[in-house]
């Protein structure tokens, strides 16, 4: 059998395996994105020390979100996969101590939450992802990851009408499954349809 022909059939029969081995998990509970949709690009970025804290913070290059919050983020892929593009995620589920290494760094609400409260990051219910093509390429969005100033902002127009139009296609494809945005990052989105508790549970690195 041909390799890649092999690697397709092996990674699907992983695939539907794992589908079936969370199909009776409660919507809070956690599941791993890459193992539900292969599609998915990981660049967990605080997996590396390429972050603006330099440090690595994550065990292992992980990303995880509450069941019913994957759910509407993997409904997102697919219309997007339809236009051409794949989704690239730079971080989901962060433990509050991580939260807390981060405000230690940079303690500003406006792009680090205040630990004290926790994060939608916290609760297993926000992402941060771009777009890419189809082979993985990231498409521009005006700015880097973690980019803190105005030109991140989803509100700041002044920017080419190339970059206007991608962060206007996530942004409408995102809205329309449940996830809004925050005010100073345009790589930032919350499912706003249920509430999930603060979480410091490790990533399960051995998984």
């Amino acid at each position: 059998m041909d390799q890649k022909i092999h690697s397709i059939i092996k990674k699907k029969v992983a695939q539907d395996k794992y589908w079936q081995s969370i199909a009776d998990l409660s919507d809070s509970a956690f599941v791993e994105l890459i193992k539900m949709d292969s599609m998915f690009v990981l660049d967990i970025r605080y997996a590396t020390d390429n972050n603006f804290t330099k440090k690595v913070l994550y065990p292992c290059s992980k990303a995880m979100l509450r069941k019913k919050v994957a759910l509407q983020l993997i409904k997102v892929q697919h219309e997007l996969l339809k236009k051409g593009y794949r989704i690239k995620l730079f971080d989901c589920y962060r433990p509050l101590s991580v939260q807390w290494k981060m405000w230690e760094v940079y303690p500003d609400r406006r792009y680090v939450a205040d630990p004290r409260k926790g994060s939608w990051h916290n609760r297993g219910s926000a992402v941060d992802l771009t777009l890419c093509t189809m082979d993985g390429k990231q498409v521009e969005m005006g700015t880097p990851y973690d980019f803190f100033g105005k030109e991140a902002w989803p509100a700041y127009k002044d920017l080419p009408h190339n970059v206007l139009e991608n962060r206007q296609l996530l942004a409408d494809t995102m809205w329309k499954y449940g996830f809004g945005p925050t005010s100073t990052e345009w790589w930032h989105y919350s499912y706003r349809f249920m509430n999930f508790d603060v979480s410091d549970h490790s990533l399960n690195c051995g998984d």
